[in-house]
């Protein structure tokens, strides 16, 4: 069994993202402009189109999905954590069509703000750092 980590809330910073930038660009920028090493990011809003991606656990690879069309974003949740030395965004993302459809996935690079109001909050404790994880393939928290 895991043992977590005990952690303490710090600052949360609210901000409007930036019309026409991708997503997942501008979340990696504001961290590593303001060196959030550990956090949590939610967000609301719109996007233009999309890019997420579904990892296939038997292959132990991403699938990519490209949605090239306006989308509501119904949730964004995810953390930031260490990866290389430097802050990390790793997000998933709902995202509703104009029939009510949903996609949801692991957001990719390529998706484009339409309007997006976001929330980021920082914790003081110590950083998260990704590692290989043989097990799953993936880059996960390495948790001492």
């Amino acid at each position: 069994m895991a043992i977590p980590e005990e952690i303490k809330r710090n600052k949360t910073y609210l901000t409007k993202l930036t019309h026409g930038s991708d997503l997942l660009e501008e979340l990696t920028g504001i961290c590593k402009e303001r060196n959030i090493r550990l956090g949590r990011i939610e967000a609301i809003g719109a996007v233009q189109k999309a890019g997420i991606g579904f990892y296939d656990q038997k292959k132990q690879e991403y699938q990519s999905i490209i949605i090239d069309e306006p989308l509501e974003i119904t949730s964004l949740t995810g953390n930031v954590s260490i990866k290389d030395g430097a802050p990390f965004v790793h997000v998933h993302a709902t995202l509703a069509g104009p029939n009510g459809r949903a996609y949801g996935g692991h957001l990719t690079q390529g998706t484009i703000i339409f309007a997006c109001e976001c929330m980021i909050e920082t914790f003081d404790g110590p950083a998260f750092e990704r590692a290989f994880d043989r097990e799953t393939g993936l880059s996960l928290w390495k948790i001492y």
